[in-house]
């Protein structure tokens, strides 16, 4: 085994233990952050006396799938389903053609001002989202969209994130195939549709994941704009549940969070892959 042997660091006194410790801090981690969804998806097949019980009862003795039921006929979750599809559909599908243009245009159109308009992007992105919560609501307000999917929809339709992390991304593309394109006459969106998006699907879809589940838990705007149960949302018909379990059944409304953020995580599981091989292209540059 010479030096150059690429096993020969794993082999050097004290490597194994290393390695071995850091798979118990990585173990560590993922028990930490697991723990509270195993704790929330537990306690929704638990009694009240079970989840209030003391040591903590960390496996259910008695499943009480009747709890998903009981969330389900307390409060209008058909509709709140619904209302966080079209939201999160629809917000997401704008949301996303919207930086896709603009990221096309801030790498390969020339325009003037285009490096300062940037900066001004990137600025503000440092701008906390709660200071346009009034002049959001004041302009749904007078375009009379309260308690509507447009009022939902249209302050979102903008994704500075997006926009950057895609900008980013298409830097990194090679000049060559965009050259090829421009000698074989495509236009900018030819080229954007036919030969950007091909080569940008993990940043695409990571992007899109992204925006997905920001509108999905979005909790502030949609109560804000919304007063009829029946534009709610999830995350403010839990608020809803909440206050229709007078009793404080806590394993309905864990249950009822379950119903929530188990779509989310199925999208996660499903395109993770999609996900580290975008954010690992977007680190490029």
């Amino acid at each position: 085994m010479t030096a150059l042997d690429p096993a020969a660091p794993s082999r050097r006194p004290g490597g194994r233990a290393r390695r071995l410790g850091l798979y118990a801090l990585l173990v560590l981690v993922a028990l930490i952050a697991a723990g509270p969804l195993y704790w929330l998806a537990s306690s929704a097949l638990k009694t009240n006396p079970q989840i209030y019980a003391y040591p903590p009862h960390w496996v259910p003795t008695d499943l009480r799938w009747s709890n998903f039921s009981d969330a389900w006929n307390a409060a209008p979750f058909d509709r709140f389903f619904l209302n966080s599809l079209v939201v999160s559909v629809v917000g997401t599908a704008i949301e996303l053609c919207s930086a896709l243009l603009c990221a096309y245009a801030f790498v390969f159109l020339p325009f003037p001002g285009k490096k300062w308009l940037f900066l001004f992007l990137l600025g503000a992105m440092m701008v906390p989202g709660h200071v346009t919560l009034l002049p959001n609501f004041l302009t749904i307000a007078q375009l009379g969209w309260v308690n509507t999917w447009a009022g939902l929809i249209a302050p979102g339709l903008g994704s500075v994130f997006g926009t950057f992390l895609l900008r980013q991304h298409m830097l990194t593309l090679p000049k060559e195939v965009m050259d090829a394109a421009r000698i074989d006459g495509a236009g900018h969106l030819r080229t954007l549709f036919r030969v950007v998006l091909p080569m940008s699907r993990p940043m695409v879809i990571t992007v899109a994941i992204v925006i997905m589940v920001t509108k999905w838990n979005d909790f502030i705007w949609p109560l804000i704009v919304t007063s009829s149960a029946d534009m709610r949302t999830l995350p403010v018909g839990l608020l809803f549940l909440r206050d229709q379990e007078t009793y404080a059944n806590w394993g309905a409304i864990l249950a009822g969070t379950v119903m929530v953020i188990l779509p989310v995580l199925i999208v996660f599981f499903i395109a993770q892959r999609y996900i580290i091989a975008g954010l690992t292209q977007g680190a490029g540059k």
